[in-house]
């Protein structure tokens, strides 16, 4: 065997030992990914700023989205309506008018407009009082949840309910009217809400009766009677 031959196998064997197989290098690179890099530290994931916040769907705007409301909002060139599918008056209070209370609470349209307009309007039906004294605790129980939100136009939209609520039961609320009282004594201290509520106060005194003053200044020791 020539010298020269016996060289450049000795150059073959060194370049095989010294070159790592493919799997120990894939290996190699997994454990490397695995492993923080100093400047992950210095230079951690955010999350952008702009970027539009996923949410969840409500428990309202998803029996809204499957049809469980049976209405749609109309859109009109000066104001919006809504459209039934069957009339109202043929429609079960019961879970309905929950559903539409709990929908008070919602913060984005069309579900906004969709609640307060459908409770409005299923109060208005004939023979309306006989059919929400049965649910009555678990309507004022969906109106307490509006009236202690965060958000000023669910308070609103919870105090207008309430008033169009104690119109049709009358004295009947007063044994749920010191409960939602004390939502609405905390908003009395903002002067955005303060005339408001004043008003809505004399409404829940005129229809509540003379039972319905004491239970009010029980939780509002300011307000004065307007009732002769």
């Amino acid at each position: 065997m020539s010298s020269s031959f016996r060289g450049g196998l000795r150059a073959t064997n060194q370049r095989t030992k010294a070159t790592p197989s493919a799997s120990a290098t894939s290996s190699t690179n997994t454990a490397s990914s695995a492993r923080p890099r100093p400047s992950d530290k210095l230079n951690p994931k955010t999350i952008d700023p702009f970027a539009e916040p996923r949410r969840s769907p409500s428990a309202f705007s998803a029996v809204y989205s499957r049809g469980g409301i049976p209405c749609r909002l109309v859109h009109g060139s000066v104001k919006h309506n809504l459209q039934w599918e069957r009339l109202p008056e043929t429609i079960p209070f019961d879970p309905l008018l929950i559903t539409l209370a709990e929908g008070l609470k919602e913060t984005r349209h069309p579900y906004t407009f969709v609640s307060q307009e459908g409770f409005k309007e299923l109060l208005m039906v004939p023979g309306a009082k006989e059919k929400v004294l049965p649910i009555l605790p678990k309507v004022t129980a969906a109106l307490k949840g509006a009236l202690a939100h965060s958000d000023g136009s669910v308070f609103e939209r919870g105090l207008n309910a309430l008033v169009q609520l104690s119109a049709i039961v009358g004295p009947s609320l007063n044994i749920h009217l010191k409960q939602l009282l004390t939502s609405i004594s905390k908003r009395l201290m903002e002067k955005t809400y303060k005339e408001q509520i004043t008003a809505a106060l004399q409404e829940l005194e005129q229809y509540g009766g003379k039972e319905s003053l004491g239970i009010i200044k029980s939780k509002i020791p300011t307000y004065c009677s307007t009732c002769s």
